[in-house]
């Protein structure tokens, strides 16, 4: 239903437009062709045609002798073989004198040609037709005689048009086979070019449902691309499939021992008829279950802070905001009402590109830590070390040793009675913050005590 519903939703196929696209390109070029060939076959059959008309002219000039001093003309037979080549043509000719007069041939309106030493073609009507006409001279300088005699030939464009449109029709019936060759090649190349996306479809629907692996499938550079979304998606997915029963491996795993101890001293403390032995299995039900409470606020201050590294846009923020923002909420002195806590921030902005959820959830339990599990002041402060943008808890114990420093954090570990199952826990979250963002959790002792910090790639402030 759901592939179903999909098709249906989308738009044309990508090898739909790509014909498309070709096709119209084709008739783009085909109709570019046509005038090309028609532009072509006009002046291949005028430059015919004017051959042929040269080719009568010259017949009958040929045939102009001198008798008795006047110029004479036998009109040729082949000159009008030439011209009958055209047979739906009408013929024109005309020998005029030196002065102009008609020797022989038509009188009609047509403009006295002016004698040249090279043919001269020009267009005119003929009986309200057009037509094409060539003029040619031939001089004579005898004794009886002396002048120019020029000889004028027309014919009309009817077999002109005929051949012009004759050639264009061949051509574009070349272009139409060609055309049709090259949308069938292009088909079968598009056809071979989509065939990975169609590969990569078949993968996805015979893959597991829980098979979140990046596709490794060799396609083209251009849908490497694509594979390359694909991949990166299906990785986010995949850490939060991860992260989901990460989270509910945890919660069975921390939260039935609990549970069961805090069953067993209830039925205890509801049998129990000594009121003394009743006050203190109430006492350590009421320790239990306040623990429990602690337990469960921060495994679902993990779930929630597992869920933002992909899911919350990361913006430019200061840290000291966010120390600031811890302290004023005064969270701490529900924890520890009779701990010293002390804010240190400077006056530069200590700039970084995170989420403010996150680092405050990250910094609260760094700080729940330090209260429960550390000695003397508490110091909450960010500050910047070079290119390091750093939010920091300090107290002024002398921190966990270095084989507990080694497996905390870890989930499921249990860590020494001086830290404690929630300290595990709660530098956990804070870890998993850090390398979100590009960082590290940093633990270590310092001067003063013990401090644990955020470290973070630093960003330069916008002015």
């Amino acid at each position: 239903m759901a592939r179903s519903a999909a098709i249906e939703g989308a738009t044309a196929s990508l090898k739909r437009r790509v014909i498309i696209g070709v096709l119209a390109l084709l008739l783009v070029g085909g109709a570019v062709a046509a005038l090309a060939a028609f532009g072509y076959g006009r002046a291949a059959a005028r430059e015919s045609y004017d051959r042929l008309l040269l080719g009568a002219a010259n017949d009958i000039a040929e045939a102009i002798s001198i008798q008795n001093g006047a110029p004479v003309v036998d009109l040729p037979v082949a000159a009008f073989q030439l011209l009958a080549l055209a047979p739906d043509d009408r013929i024109y000719y005309s020998v005029r004198g030196p002065g102009g007069e008609v020797l022989t041939g038509a009188t009609g309106a047509l403009p006295n040609p002016t004698p040249t030493d090279s043919p001269s073609f020009f267009d005119a009507s003929m009986a309200d037709e057009r037509a094409r006409f060539v003029t040619l001279s031939r001089r004579f300088a005898e004794r009886s005689f002396s002048g120019t005699v020029s000889v004028t030939v027309g014919q009309t464009l009817r077999a002109r048009t005929e051949m012009a449109l004759g050639l264009t029709r061949d051509a574009l019936i070349a272009a139409a086979i060609g055309g049709i060759a090259l949308l069938a090649a292009a088909v079968w190349v598009i056809e071979r070019a989509m065939r990975p996306l169609r590969h990569i479809a078949d993968q996805l629907a015979g893959r597991d449902p829980h098979d979140l692996t990046p596709m490794d499938a060799a396609v083209p550079a251009e849908v490497a691309v694509m594979v390359g979304a694909m991949n990166r998606f299906m990785a986010r997915l995949d850490r939060q499939v991860a992260a989901m029963r990460n989270l509910i491996s945890d919660t069975a795993h921390q939260l039935r021992t609990p549970v069961a101890a805090l069953r067993v001293q209830a039925e205890l403390a509801s049998a129990e008829e000594d009121d003394a032995r009743r006050d203190l299995i109430l006492t350590r039900l009421q320790r239990r279950t306040r623990s429990l409470g602690e337990l469960l606020d921060q495994m679902l201050s993990r779930a929630l802070v597992i869920h933002r590294t992909d899911a919350a846009r990361r913006v430019s923020l200061d840290l000291r905001d966010v120390a600031l923002d811890v302290i004023e909420s005064r969270d701490h002195e529900l924890v520890a009402p009779n701990r010293d806590v002390v804010l240190e921030i400077g006056e530069a902005a200590v700039m970084v590109m995170a989420d403010t959820l996150s680092l405050s959830e990250a910094l609260r339990n760094l700080l729940g830590n330090a209260l429960k599990h550390g000695a003397g002041r508490v110091r909450v402060g960010a500050s910047r070390e070079g290119a390091r943008a750093c939010l920091w808890v300090e107290d002024s114990g002398p921190g966990p040793s270095a084989a507990v420093l080694e497996r905390i954090g870890e989930r499921f570990e249990k860590t020494a009675a001086s830290v404690g199952q929630s300290a595990g826990l709660g530098l956990s979250i804070a870890r998993a913050v850090a390398q979100a963002f590009g960082g590290e959790l940093l633990l270590g002792a310092t001067a003063q005590g013990f401090r644990a910090t955020i470290s973070l790639p630093a960003q330069e402030e916008q002015i």
